[in-house]
């Protein structure tokens, strides 16, 4: 049987309205099942805590467990592929920022595109790293340590997590911010990178903050500026390096993302769960325990700031000529 032309164009107009009211209405409902975060490192990292942290109050709010998975290796990019090849349903989120960021210029070879593939939901926070030093070096100050660097070029040791690590990346962004030559020492973390450290065997460390903090504060490392823009509350007469070195900024960047092609009103519902967690004040208290700054906003806005840190990570990755292991 035929069917009238009219008849068939408003049948047809119908049918292909369908999914897109579908979409909202599964947006309206979302979530309905578990949500999964993946973590592309081990439990008790920067990532997963603050996961842990955040998907706990999404719980709360949205009525589904969400469970973080933590998918190590690879310096994030077993998790980062995991979750560019997941459904775009708004059941698979990645805890993403900076290690994506210059992991997309460090790694030529990879199956995804991590700008392309991973789309921008919420940001959570920043935390600075602090450039410490064994007591014995002779320097007191970050002046007296560039200039004690440019005295003896090629013979301080600088540790890392390892390669293309925030730490490493911290500590080549001041290399090719100040000047000097430092020889890059990476090991498998932060905890054996500040144990050397703290004996003697190499000199200075651009560690993540919670590690090294207490430290600091024990006197057994020197603390000689933070990387964050500004100083940081919880060590107020530690100087920022930017007051030596203008324009210096290497924080870790953390926050959520999905695969492309997520709803955007899923992804807006996760953004504004997110942000409503960070606006309390005991989760900020929370977060600023671990080093980290609340970092609220749009998926825009967490998207130029994914755009700003692969940017800048590509000019140290290619200047430091850095290659993954």
């Amino acid at each position: 049987m035929k069917l009238p032309r009219r008849q068939f164009l408003h049948l047809a107009a119908g049918a292909a309205a369908l999914p897109a009211v579908s979409r909202v209405a599964w947006a309206q409902a979302y979530p309905v099942r578990p949500v999964r975060i993946i973590v592309g490192f081990a439990a008790g990292s920067a990532f997963d805590i603050l996961a842990r942290l955040i998907g706990q109050r999404l719980s709360e709010r949205l009525g589904q467990p969400f469970v973080v998975e933590n998918r190590s290796g690879a310096a994030g990019n077993i998790a980062t592929e995991a979750v560019a090849r997941a459904r775009p349903d708004g059941y698979t989120l990645l805890v993403t920022g900076s290690p994506d960021a210059i992991n997309a210029t460090l790694y030529d070879n990879l199956s995804f595109n991590f700008v392309r593939d991973i789309a921008p939901v919420a940001g959570v926070g920043r935390a600075p790293n602090v450039m410490v030093v064994h007591p014995s070096l002779p320097a007191k100050t970050l002046p007296e340590f560039i200039a004690y660097a440019k005295a003896n070029p090629g013979k301080i040791s600088m540790a890392s997590a390892g390669v293309g690590s925030a730490s490493q990346m911290s500590g080549e962004l001041f290399k090719m911010m100040a000047g000097v030559s430092m020889v890059h020492v990476p090991y498998r973390g932060q905890a054996p990178a500040l144990t050397d450290l703290l004996g003697g065997q190499v000199q200075v460390d651009f560690s993540t903050m919670p590690p090294a903090i207490e430290y600091v504060k024990a006197g057994k490392l020197r603390a000689l500026a933070v990387t964050s823009p500004a100083r940081f509350e919880a060590l107020p007469d530690v100087p920022a390096m930017a007051e030596y070195l203008p324009g210096y900024e290497a924080s870790l960047l953390t926050g959520f993302g999905a695969p492309r092609d997520t709803p955007a009103d899923i992804i807006a519902v996760i953004n504004k769960e997110t942000n409503s967690a960070l606006a309390d004040p005991k989760i900020k208290a929370q977060l600023a325990a671990i080093g980290n700054t609340a970092l609220p906003g749009s998926p825009a806005d967490f998207a130029r700031l994914i755009a700003e840190e692969t940017e800048k990570w590509a000019k140290v990755v290619k200047f430091a000529n850095i290659k993954p292991e």
